[in-house]
């Protein structure tokens, strides 16, 4: 009797152990099972978040299209409220170098890309394709109170290169002339060295400004001050001069840009990585559309030729 108490003793602690056995193994699968649907309810907001990334793009570049890209965000954030274009300036060979790191959708420029920049695209995986948005004219300013209202091209050159150092040599003043430029990252500054300087380098005393608004306001402060700008730059606290490259002197009024009669006039570009889509295309097609070219002639640059 003894002997089979102790049998079924063991039988029943034996089922007794299955038993919680596989109420753990339950317990364990449904853990499993409750961690895999926070897995999956975890990956949800992944989602949203491209969903909303989508509907953002950023821009950065050139000073000069800066008041430009800003108007057409305004604008197209205005029509679009569930869609964002964030706009920075900081020069033409900012943009683009950002566009090249992968870190905006747009490049803004006031200069075509550099070979150099174009082989550095392409090492990185980019290709960049060109949109032309509107075109500008280069503003030489001196401030109001200066005689001097024309430059040939040639003078203007000396002045820039440093051949040239005070005003009565060009029909103005006994006083040394403050020559102003932008930084070298700046489109302007490149497009200005190429089709004034025609290669020569600027003059090493020349003050240096990062932004086209220092150096309106350097000109504004300073009598015997001189510098270059972009059209729409321009407010009465500075002076345009007409510019002569050999044709005559003609101002950098709407008419002679266009007709290209005024010398120096260049298209303004936005730079993506490959065609454009999705809502960089959208935003771009905004700036091109009847509506986007109207806010071109409102900031003060020139629409493209229909």
């Amino acid at each position: 009797m003894v002997k089979k108490f102790k049998i079924y003793t063991a039988l029943t602690l034996l089922v007794l152990g299955l038993v919680f056995l596989g109420i753990g193994c339950a317990e364990k699968n449904s853990e499993g099972s409750s961690q895999v649907k926070e897995t999956t309810s975890n990956a949800a907001p992944a989602t949203e978040t491209s969903a909303v990334e989508s509907r953002s793009i950023t821009l950065k570049g050139s000073d000069t299209v800066l008041p430009l890209a800003q108007a057409e965000a305004e604008e197209f954030m205005a029509e679009n409220s569930d869609k964002s274009v964030t706009v920075t300036g900081g020069g033409s060979g900012v943009g683009i170098a950002a566009l090249i790191d992968g870190e905006v959708d747009i490049a803004a420029a006031s200069r075509e890309m550099k070979d150099a920049e174009m082989k550095s695209a392409k090492a990185n995986g980019v290709n960049p394709v060109e949109t032309t948005i509107a075109y500008d004219g280069i503003s030489v300013v001196v401030n109001p109170k200066n005689p001097v209202s024309e430059l040939s091209f040639d003078q203007l050159r000396g002045i820039y290169n440093g051949n040239i150092s005070n005003w009565k040599d060009v029909g103005g003043e006994d006083k040394k002339i403050v020559v102003i430029t932008r930084d070298s990252s700046s489109g302007t500054y490149e497009y200005f060295k190429e089709d004034v300087l025609k290669g020569d380098e600027y003059r090493p005393d020349a003050l240096t400004q990062p932004a086209t608004g220092g150096i309106v306001g350097e000109v504004s402060q300073n009598a015997n001050a001189i510098g270059y700008i972009g059209v729409a730059y321009l407010d009465d606290t500075v002076k345009a001069l007409s510019l002569d490259a050999g044709k005559g002197a003609q101002a950098p009024s709407s008419e002679n840009i266009l007709s290209g009669a005024y010398p120096l006039s260049r298209g303004l570009y936005f730079y993506t990585n490959g065609e454009p889509s999705g809502l960089t295309k959208e935003f771009i097609d905004f700036v091109l559309s009847e509506t986007g070219q109207s806010l071109v002639t409102e900031v003060g640059y020139f629409p493209l030729k229909k």
